[in-house]
């Protein structure tokens, strides 16, 4: 920050100018067709990123009707709860939809203001905050247009822009190249990880027995769990849903609980049960599963099955990850919307069965590739986290200023 702290003191060392963004900015007051837009040039609140993250090519486009016109160089504010901080500088012209604010620099203040530079202020937690404070609605919050052109814009000299928008603009290049190599580790982790399970899953059938799962197990429905039922503290309970967004390949913890009372008229999972999700909108989802592997028993929810089995817990649950496995229980998925898969149908599915010593074997081998995984997939993020930290420090020092007597 030294060549910029030279900058300030040598061209505003008494502080800089701050202006209301109505005073120096106006929401864009022209209109275009919707038909004269494409994918690539309508903006719409659903296809700005999060986060400041940006945009993404809209899967939707309007046909019909007059939409708010944007300019290169717009800065583009999702109007619609501002906590979710979704905002991109305009890189082309085109046509936005009304909860989209295109934030427009007047010719007058364009030869003092870099559309770049109020796009950085436009896109900081601090102007964020104040236009969530200033929000409509409880529900769904909406930014109040009035308010928001009465935040106070720091204006510093153009050689001081320039320099706090090329450091910003190389920090979040680290940033998306810290991403693309997270990415890229990630999926060669993963097919090495997919190679090694599928040829640990493949027996010669005639010196390995392969078995109906219903031959080596039995599966139990479970019930009367919702949601709405689930608490902080209790009995361990595993809600179908979870199994989708938060449980891995084993666990021996729960992320919910219920009531002990409640906990008596539900069906359990023991310890080396396999909970398995047998609903989804997703047909890979369907039938995922986790091995309960605690000590204690656990409460299952409907639209997930127990499965009681004489084989090593982590191996099932390795098989169902399986393409062997993903490929028999095709065939068995019902539905239209909601797909699902019975016990009856997931007990035909044939599984290898070689002796419990292998089955350890396979799972020791399959846990290090599952630690491999799983170490990158928080290391890296943990890297990135830190980096966006600093970032977010280093930019707000970068952004704030003394304000002129």
């Amino acid at each position: 920050m030294s060549h910029i702290d030279d900058l300030i003191a040598e061209h505003c060392p008494n502080g800089v100018g701050f202006h209301e963004l109505g005073h120096i900015a106006a929401y864009s007051d022209t209109r275009i067709a919707a038909s004269a837009v494409g994918a690539e040039t309508f903006v719409g609140v659903d296809n700005l990123l999060s986060n400041q993250a940006g945009r993404t090519i809209s899967t939707y486009v309007p046909t019909t009707g007059n939409l708010t016109e944007y300019q290169q160089g717009d800065i583009l504010i999702g109007n619609i709860r501002p906590y979710l901080k979704k905002i991109c500088l305009a890189a082309n012209a085109g046509g936005c939809s009304g909860d989209v604010l295109a934030v427009r620099i007047t010719e007058a203040h364009r030869p003092k203001l870099m559309p770049e530079f109020l796009y950085w202020i436009l896109s900081s937690d601090a102007f964020f905050a104040f236009d969530m404070q200033h929000a409509k609605g409880a529900k769904m919050p909406r930014g109040d247009k009035a308010m928001i052109l009465k935040y106070r814009v720091p204006v510093p000299p153009l050689e001081i822009q320039r320099e706090i928008v090329k450091v910003l603009d190389t920090f979040i290049k680290i940033e998306a190249d810290l991403k693309a190599v997270l990415k890229a580790e990630m999926e060669a982790r993963q097919r090495q990880y997919k190679y090694y399970r599928e040829a640990l899953f493949t027996f010669d059938k005639q010196q390995t027995s392969h078995k109906a799962l219903g031959e080596v197990g039995e599966f139990i429905r479970g019930n009367g769990l919702q949601k709405s039922d689930l608490t902080e503290t209790g009995v361990g309970a595993i809600h179908y849903g979870q199994i989708h967004t938060h449980y891995g390949t084993w666990t021996t913890e729960t992320k919910s609980f219920v009531s002990e009372v409640f906990a008596t008229k539900l069906r359990k999972a023991q310890s080396g049960d396999l909970v398995i999700a047998t609903t989804s909108e997703d047909d890979e989802a369907v039938a995922k599963a986790v091995a309960w592997i605690g000590k204690d028993e656990v409460a299952i929810s409907g639209d997930a099955y127990i499965y009681r089995h004489q084989l090593e817990p982590k191996y099932v649950a390795y098989f169902f990850q399986s393409e062997q496995f993903q490929d028999q229980k095709k065939r068995h998925i019902t539905g239209t919307k909601v797909r699902r898969m019975s016990g009856e149908s997931l007990a035909k599915v044939l599984i290898p069965v070689p002796l419990l010593e292998e089955q350890a074997r396979i799972v020791s081998i399959l846990d290090k590739f599952d630690a491999l995984v799983n170490d990158l997939s928080t290391g890296l993020p943990a890297e990135i986290k830190t980096r966006r930290q600093q970032y977010e420090h280093y930019r707000d020092r970068l952004l704030t200023f003394k304000e002129a007597a």
